[in-house]
């Protein structure tokens, strides 16, 4: 769960009046100073969000050029100019390097929207002449621009998306299947390793590029620029990480990837054991254990789309009422992704993943707790209760398997398989009076009411009473003067 965001104003229309001082009328120069002074107050008060550092600091530079009076003050304003420039650029790019390897900043700067030719005016002024002064009041025109469609506006009006849409992000498939090509090469003759050893890193860094570049697009995803408020919330990297490793599972438990095209390569429907082809993994193994040593949870994120993608398939038509012909309709219209052996060779790979990604942790106990979490998932996934094992032979066989080696989880299993299937139309009147009693008397616990549900007065009281307590111990009631009261807030006795 994310903490409460701090922010400086403490209401949007102070957030909104700024706006107005600023971009309402071009040759207001009192109204901008006065947005100056506010910005000022906010930054000694609470650290800026970097879009609200860089208005400052471009706003105090135009302010400045709109007072110069003297040709003394020229280059001090190009310097000024650029020194904004520089940090806007720099504090947009910087905190999105997020891969193991290093990404240009117009690559960046290019899925954030913003315009290429800030990044070579950034380039120039820091490593190059300083540009003129026409060229960095004409950025300046522009970035406020920028900060005014892509943060102001879309804060104040969080409906509105910004007006500058992102690029899509880049397939995935081409060097994933560039990858598999050269490591199939390689696994029939081993003499190639050697020579393709250069082209296999250079894929492996071109998909952990397109891994940063995920996190950047999850921003957009979300609806635009993701603005921080001067300090790093601990979960949101890890936000931005879920969601592109959920695009890349997507893309690997696809027909083609980690599954064959050609269901001879695959496992047999008739076959006893969830064992992979040695050349699957001899193909995906390195793949999978690299971006594991930069990526802790892609088991995780890869099981969780298996389990999802089993769970289902094969689901049966959901009118039984209806005659054979419907039935038979229902069934040819399903999606052509269910095949026994795609999804019997899914599970196969959910296997090796609890078996094996576990053993790549140096930790013992992260290990143990990786080995725990895949093992749940998959179990809470595909549970006996949520998946009919008539019809999912994969997933069944997926369960025998983790429980093989767990004597506690295979009688569990076996337990809620002997269970009775509740279907909807087996609820009468009466399970439902239950259910309602046993909600009011509850409800009136906790809300210390001193009617139950039937009316009678000073049943929660009457209960309170009658429950055994150790020696020294009572429970308190309202007519001990107790109220309830939110955790961690002090209620002075009357």
């Amino acid at each position: 769960m994310r903490l409460p965001r701090r922010v400086p104003w403490e209401s949007i229309a102070e957030l909104e009046q700024v706006c107005s001082w600023i971009f309402a009328d071009e040759a207001d120069l009192n109204a901008k100073q006065r947005a100056i002074d506010r910005l000022a107050a906010w930054k000694a008060a609470v650290p800026l969000p970097h879009a609200l550092d860089s208005t400052h600091a471009i706003l105090s530079v135009i302010l400045q050029d709109g007072t110069a009076a003297t040709s003394s003050s020229y280059l001090s304003l190009r310097m000024s100019y650029a020194s904004a420039i520089i940090r806007l650029v720099n504090g947009l790019v910087d905190p999105l390097q997020l891969g193991a390897y290093a990404r240009s900043i117009h690559s960046i700067a290019q899925q954030l929207g913003l315009p290429a030719w800030f990044v070579e005016l950034r380039h120039a002024a820091t490593h190059e002449d300083l540009p003129s002064l026409e060229v960095l009041r004409d950025a300046a025109k522009q970035a406020m621009a920028w900060l005014l469609d892509n943060y102001f506006l879309p804060t104040l009006n969080p409906v509105t998306p910004s007006s500058g849409a992102a690029p899509p992000l880049r397939p995935l498939s081409p060097p994933l299947k560039q990858y598999k090509a050269i490591m199939k090469a390689t696994t029939r003759d081993a003499t190639l390793h050697v020579e393709y050893r250069a082209e296999i890193t250079k894929v492996m860094r071109d998909i952990e590029r397109w891994i940063a570049e995920a996190k950047v697009a999850s921003a957009s995803a979300a609806g635009g620029v993701r603005w921080e408020d001067g300090q790093e919330d601990g979960d949101e990297e890890d936000v931005r990480e879920k969601w592109a490793l959920d695009r890349l599972a997507e893309v690997l438990v696809d027909r083609g990837m980690l599954v064959p095209l050609s269901k001879k390569k695959r496992i047999s429907p008739d076959q006893g054991s969830l064992a992979l082809p040695r050349s699957s993994i001899a193909i995906w193994s390195p793949l999978l254990t690299h971006l594991q040593s930069l990526h802790p949870t892609l088991p995780l994120h890869l099981v969780n789309a298996i389990t999802s993608h089993l769970s289902r398939a094969h689901t049966p038509p959901c009118d039984a009422d209806f005659g054979a012909e419907t039935v038979s309709l229902a069934v040819a219209a399903q999606d052509p992704k269910d095949d026994p052996t795609y999804d019997l060779c899914l599970a196969s790979w959910a296997k090796w993943l609890a078996d094996n990604c576990p053993t790549y942790v140096a930790d013992p106990e992260d290990a143990a707790e990786l080995r725990e979490s895949i093992i749940v998932r998959i179990v809470s996934t595909l549970s006996p209760a949520r998946v009919d094992g008539s019809t999912s032979k994969a997933a069944n066989a997926l369960l025998r398997s983790v429980s093989a080696e767990r004597p506690r989880l295979a009688a569990a299993l076996s337990v809620l398989t002997q269970m009775p299937a509740q279907a909807s139309q087996d609820w009468d009147d009466n399970i439902v009076n239950v259910m309602d009693t046993r909600l009011n008397t509850l409800l009136a616990l906790s809300n210390g009411s001193t009617e139950d549900e039937t009316g009678s007065p000073g049943a929660s009281i009457a209960f309170a009473e009658s429950t055994q307590l150790p020696p020294g111990w009572r429970r308190l009631t309202e007519r001990d003067g107790w109220r309830p009261a939110p955790i961690g807030i002090y209620v002075a006795c009357a």
